[in-house]
């Protein structure tokens, strides 16, 4: 784990789709709120914009471990069968305002003619202004790390299934 690095947690789960049919940047940079916020009940709100140099940015707000994140998942690569989104992300903790920086990565892969599987991999990081929150509040950072990794780990493997359903329902529509 890098110096930096808070969580490092990964999930798979079943899509009921041809790997063909797949395009997960098209369905990540276009899913509905509805459908963002059918995934998970911790999702808030979903959008979608570029930025100014033409890179699609997925929105995301979402309450993780009791505090409000608003993402700005920018598209680092995008291939039909692999996203990789990166964020650096307002985090509203009881502690206040900061910045963490967010890797979320989706994979899919062929398990059968008619089936594929969804990895998604989330890790986050510290930025300079979280470690500053920390160090004024008194909170050691390997602490966070404890307390982060299970809360990271459990809202992935609960999203993730539905993320696998919504990309599946999204591929046979098309």
């Amino acid at each position: 784990m890098q110096e930096n690095q808070i969580v490092d947690v990964s999930t798979t789960a079943g899509i009921n789709a041809p790997i063909e049919k797949i395009d997960i940047p098209k369905w990540c940079f276009g899913i509905t709120e509805e459908e963002y916020l059918s995934c998970s009940p911790a999702h808030i709100a979903a959008g979608s914009t570029k930025t100014p140099y033409g890179k699609r940015v997925a929105i995301n707000v979402e309450t993780i471990g009791g505090s409000l994140m608003v993402q700005h998942f920018i598209e680092t690569l995008a291939k039909k069968d692999h996203l990789i989104l990166d964020s650096d992300s307002d985090i509203f903790t009881p502690n206040g305002r900061t910045m963490v920086h967010v890797r979320w990565e989706l994979t899919a892969k062929k398990i059968a003619e008619d089936r594929c599987e969804l990895t998604t991999h989330v890790q986050s990081f510290a930025t300079d202004e979280m470690r500053a929150l920390l160090e004024r509040q008194g909170i050691p950072f390997d602490l966070l790390r404890t307390q982060n990794h299970p809360i990271a780990q459990a809202h992935n493997d609960a999203e993730t299934p539905l993320f696998a359903a919504s990309i599946g329902r999204a591929a046979l529509r098309n």
